[in-house]
C-alpha cells in the first residue's frame, strides 16, 4: 500500500525513490511487525482470557507443564496480524507470489482457528481431527502446485543443495511434490509447538534464511552469479520474510520462557504452511529440510515413535516428540528451547553456505 502510495511521487519529490528499494521495505516490514506485536498483544491477551481460550495441559504429558493449565492460547492471530499488516502495507501488491503466500498463511490459520476454536472455546474435546485437517492442507497444497506449474516460465525442476549441475525434473508430479513440502511444513512446525518460545525462534530464523534466499533468487544477476535458479518477481517476497521474522520476535516477546501467550494451530499450521510455500517458490524446497531440520526432526521422532509401538510393542523415545523425551531426562525447558534454537542457527548457517559449496 505505501509502496504503491508513495512511490509514484518519487519523480517530484526524490526521497520517496527509497521505497523502489526492496531492501528499505523488507526492514520497515521487520520494523512494523514488532510494533503491531507489541501494540495488539496486550490487547489479544485480554480478549483471549476473556473468551476462556485457554490452553488444556495434557495428563500424561511432563509434570512441570500442568502449571501451564490456563494459559491463554491462539496467539497465532497475534501472529497473522503482525505477518499481514505490514506485508500489506510494504510490499508491491502487484506481485502474484505475495497474495499467493498470504492466501495459505491465512487459509491454515483458518484451518487451525477453527481446531481451536471448537477445543479449547466450545469445550468440544474433538476439534478437527487429524484426517479433516490433513485433508483441508492437502487441497490446499495442490491448488498452491496446480497455480504454480501454470506459470509461464515456472520450472518443476529441483534445486539439490551441493549440486549445481542435478537438476530433476518432476514434470506434473511437482504439483503433488509441492503439495507435499507445504502439508508437511505446516504439520513440523505444529510438532515442534510444545515448549516456550522452541518453536517460533526456529520459526523466524527460518524467515531470516528465506529473506536472503527470496532476494537472491529473485534476482537475475546474483542468481545467475550464484548459478541458482531465477524467479522472476520472487524478489519481494522478502518483504513478506521480513513481516514472518518480525511477527516471531514480537511474539516471542509474550511466548518466552514462561509464556504469557501460546500460538495454537493457528499459529503453528499457518507458519509451517508459509515456510512451505516459500520453499517451494523459491525452489528450494530440499533446502527446507537443512535450515528446517528441527522441524524435521520433531516430526520424525513421532512418526518412529508410532511405527515401533505399533509394530513392535516397544517405544524408541519416553515420549514424543522429541523434546519431551529430553524434559522426560530431566533437562530443563529453557535450554532444550535454546539449545534448539542454537541448532536451527547453524543449520540455517549451512543452508546459506550452499550458495557457494556447489
Amino acid at each position: 500500500m505505501l509502496y504503491h502510495l508513495f512511490y509514484p511521487l518519487a519523480t517530484s519529490v526524490h526521497f520517496f525513490n527509497v521505497f523502489k528499494y526492496l531492501t528499505f521495505r523488507t526492514i520497515y516490514a521487520v520494523i512494523t511487525a514488532l510494533v503491531v506485536s507489541f501494540l495488539l498483544g496486550p490487547w489479544i491477551i485480554r480478549k483471549l482470557e476473556a473468551i476462556q481460550a485457554k490452553q488444556i495441559i495434557r495428563t500424561d504429558g511432563p509434570e512441570s507443564h500442568l502449571k501451564k493449565q490456563g494459559t491463554p492460547t491462539m496467539g497465532g492471530l497475534l501472529i497473522l496480524s503482525a505477518v499481514i499488516i505490514p506485508t500489506l502495507l510494504w510490499a508491491d501488491l502487484a506481485n502474484k507470489y505475495i497474495w499467493l503466500t498470504l492466501l495459505i498463511i491465512v487459509s491454515f490459520g483458518l484451518i487451525g482457528f477453527v481446531d481451536d476454536y471448537r477445543k479449547i472455546v466450545k469445550k468440544n474435546s474433538k476439534g478437527l481431527t487429524p484426517r479433516q485437517k490433513i485433508i483441508f492442507q492437502a487441497i490446499i497444497g495442490m491448488a498452491v502446485g496446480l497455480f504454480l506449474v501454470s506459470v509461464p516460465g515456472f520450472s518443476t525442476e529441483l534445486t539439490l543443495p551441493f549440486f549445481k549441475n542435478i537438476h530433476p525434473d518432476l514434470g506434473f508430479f511437482y504439483v503433488p511434490f509441492a503439495m507435499l513440502v507445504i502439508v508437511g511444513a505446516s504439520n513440523a512446525v505444529n510438532l515442534t509447538d510444545g515448549l516456550d518460545g522452541l518453536a517460533i525462534g526456529p520459526v523466524a530464523i527460518n524467515a531470516a534464511t528465506f529473506m536472503l534466499f527470496t532476494y537472491i533468487v529473485g534476482n537475475v544477476k546474483l542468481s545467475n552469479y550464484l548459478q541458482i535458479q531465477y524467479v522472476p518477481g520472487v524478489g519481494e517476497l522478502a518483504v513478506l520474510c521480513g513481516a514472518m521474522v518480525g511477527a516471531g520476535l514480537g511474539f516471542l516477546w509474550y511466548n518466552a520462557y514462561p509464556a504469557e501467550l501460546f500460538m495454537g494451530d493457528v499459529g503453528s499450521l499457518s507458519l509451517g504452511g508459509g515456510l512451505g510455500t516459500l520453499a517451494v517458490i523459491t525452489k528450494q524446497e530440499i533446502l527446507l529440510l537443512i535450515v528446517g531440520g528441527i522441524f524435521v526432526v520433531e516430526a520424525l521422532s513421532v512418526i518412529f515413535q508410532v511405527g515401533s509401538y505399533k509394530y513392535r510393542g516397544k517405544r524408541i523415545f519416553r515420549m514424543a516428540p522429541i523434546h519431551h523425551h529430553f524434559e522426560l531426562k530431566g533437562v530443563a525447558e529453557p535450554k532444550i528451547i535454546v539449545r534448539f534454537w542454537i541448532i536451527t542457527i547453524i543449520l540455517a548457517l549451512v543452508a546459506i553456505s550452499t550458495l557457494k559449496i556447489r
